[in-house]
């Protein structure tokens, strides 16, 4: 699917035929923005066609070395970056590609973006604001890095919530607990990936002489906001090492509680157990063996053994 944005004098229109472009320069002229979502190969072809533009393949679009992220050529800026996808059970990078020609933005993505929807309805009611490409490219970035921000925020609120979990509702959901530790570093080794990809490619577009210096203020301010946002998820990484080693530590106390128990109870009976072992030996001569009170004393010689332990522990604050 195609939309196709052009402003007719300060009135801002929008096509999915661009059929009605063929021919006619003056049109064509007027367009500022062509969003491709999932484009088809015969769209593709038309589109280089009626505006010769060269397209980079999905596979091209999708290499991570910085000359493949962002390529400044005489007359065109090829920009791929990511954006992060949340909606779905992992979260993951998607690669939205940028073509910057002249005063016209072409973006080709394979996924549904809010993005692309929030900034449609900014365009829509403020069409003025948005002069030609670099506006709309630079304005769609500003708007992920808030969204960015927004993910992070509720990361932070995550971790916080998950960690006096460990402390005050502590259960014996071990892999559980260990599970929602690594979805949290996933998440934020995501964030922190997708976020350095746009401070390079920022730091790039900024050096270009081909948007207008007023736009430059803005880039800056995302620059700074990126840094902030960059320096906020190692913060978190940090929380998430330290919420771990103290998940492993609480863990770590719980088991040493269960080998307490087994050994105070091996301390319990093992003396007992002596005893009747003793005496439970077939031999001729044991000295109480034809006493009256041998069989009780055996059974005192056994809770004795084993309630002196006990007390003993008792004393020392062990139990």
């Amino acid at each position: 699917m195609i939309r196709c944005f052009f402003k007719n004098s300060n009135k801002l229109e929008v096509v999915t035929d661009l059929s009605e472009f063929d021919g006619d320069e003056d049109k064509k002229s007027k367009v500022v923005w062509l969003d491709m979502l999932l484009p088809t190969s015969d769209e593709i072809t038309f589109v280089e066609k009626t505006f010769g533009i060269d397209f980079p393949t999905k596979q091209e679009s999708e290499e991570i070395e910085i000359s493949s992220r962002y390529w400044e050529e005489d007359k065109k800026i090829e920009i791929n970056s990511f954006f992060l996808i949340t909606d779905e059970e992992n979260a993951h990078n998607e690669t939205v590609s940028f073509i910057l020609q002249d005063n016209l933005l072409i973006s080709i993505r394979y996924k549904e973006l809010k993005t692309f929807e929030e900034f449609s309805k900014r365009f829509y009611y403020a069409p003025r604001e948005f002069k030609n490409g670099y506006y709309i490219f630079t304005q769609l970035l500003d708007i992920r890095i808030d969204a960015d921000a927004d993910v992070i925020e509720k990361l932070s609120k995550d971790i916080t919530r998950l960690r006096k979990h460990v402390f005050t509702d502590y259960t014996n959901d071990d892999a559980e607990m260990l599970e929602k530790i690594s979805s949290f570093e996933d998440l934020n080794m995501n964030i922190r990936e997708n976020l350095m990809d746009k401070q390079r490619i920022l730091t790039s577009f900024i050096k270009s002489n081909k948007y207008d210096t007023s736009l430059r203020n803005d880039i800056v301010i995302m620059l700074k906001d990126i840094k902030s946002l960059i320096d906020y998820s190692e913060f978190n990484f940090e929380r998430l090492d330290y919420l771990q080693n103290i998940f492993l530590g609480v863990l770590n106390i719980e088991q040493n509680k269960v080998i307490k128990i087994f050994t105070i109870m091996n301390v319990i009976f093992l003396p007992p157990t002596l005893i009747a072992s003793i005496y439970g030996m077939n031999f001729d001569i044991l000295p109480e063996l034809r006493w009256d009170y041998g069989y009780a004393f055996s059974l005192f010689l056994m809770v004795l053994s084993a309630v002196t332990p006990l007390a003993y522990f008792k004393k020392k604050g062990w139990i």
